[in-house]
C-alpha cells in the first residue's frame, strides 16, 4: 500500500522510506536500524516546531537562544565598520527567519549550480553557447566544464586527480569518496583532500 506507515516512537514514517533506509542505506553505514530511527525521532521532535511555525516566531527570546546554541548566531561584534543592508532582497533573506531556509532559498532560485550557470550570464553566450528555450548542448558542456574546474579549485581531490574525470561521488565510512573515470584501476576510490 502506498500510504502504509511504520510507527517509530512518536513518529510515523512511510513504509517505503523505512524499508529503503533499512535495506539500502544502513547496511553500508555501520549503524543499526534502532539507533538510526531513535536518532531520527529525536531530530524530528527537536526541529519540527520550526516547520509548524514557518516564518512566525512566538517566543523570540527562546528562538534567539536556540539560534545561538546551534551556532547560527554569534555574539555581536563591536566593529563600527560592520554593516548589513537588506534593501531589495527576497523575503527568504529579509523577512523570514531560520537557518533551515538556506537550502530552500538556493533550490527555489536555481535548483542547482548547473542550472544557475546555464540560465544566467555567468557563462558567456559566445561560441554558439546562447541561452535558449531548447537545450543547448554546447552551453551545457561549457557549464559542466566550468563547474568541474570550480570544484577542482574549491574542493581539490587527492593525488592530483580532477573532478573533470569524476563519475561518482559517495560517502564511504563517513568520508566523501570520488570514483574516477579514466585513471581508475579496478574499483580504486579517490578521496577529497
Amino acid at each position: 500500500m502506498a500510504n502504509e506507515r511504520v510507527r517509530i516512537g512518536n513518529v510515523q514514517v512511510a513504509k517505503i522510506l523505512f524499508d529503503f533506509v533499512n535495506e539500502e542505506v544502513l547496511p553500508d553505514m555501520n549503524i543499526d536500524s534502532d539507533t538510526f530511527w531513535s536518532g531520527a525521532e529525536l531530530i524530528i521532535a527537536e526541529l519540527s516546531p520550526h516547520r509548524m511555525h514557518q516564518g512566525k516566531c512566538t517566543d523570540i527570546t527562546a528562538y534567539k537562544t536556540f539560534l545561538y546554541d546551534i551556532g547560527y548566531l554569534i555574539p555581536q561584534t563591536n566593529d563600527e565598520n560592520f554593516q548589513i543592508n537588506t534593501i531589495n532582497v527576497d523575503n527568504e533573506i529579509s523577512v523570514q527567519v531560520a537557518p533551515q531556509l538556506a537550502v530552500p532559498l538556493v533550490n527555489a532560485r536555481r535548483c542547482s549550480l548547473y542550472d544557475a550557470l546555464y540560465s544566467t550570464d555567468a557563462i558567456s553566450d559566445c561560441d554558439s553557447c546562447e541561452r535558449t528555450n531548447e537545450n543547448n548542448q554546447k552551453r551545457g558542456e561549457k557549464v559542466i566544464s566550468f563547474t568541474r574546474k570550480f570544484l577542482d579549485q574549491s574542493i581539490p581531490l587527492t593525488s592530483n586527480f580532477s573532478h573533470t574525470d569524476a563519475i561518482q561521488y559517495s560517502i564511504v565510512n563517513g568520508e566523501v569518496k570520488v570514483r574516477n573515470l579514466f585513471r581508475q584501476i579496478g574499483n580504486q576510490i579517490i578521496s577529497c583532500k
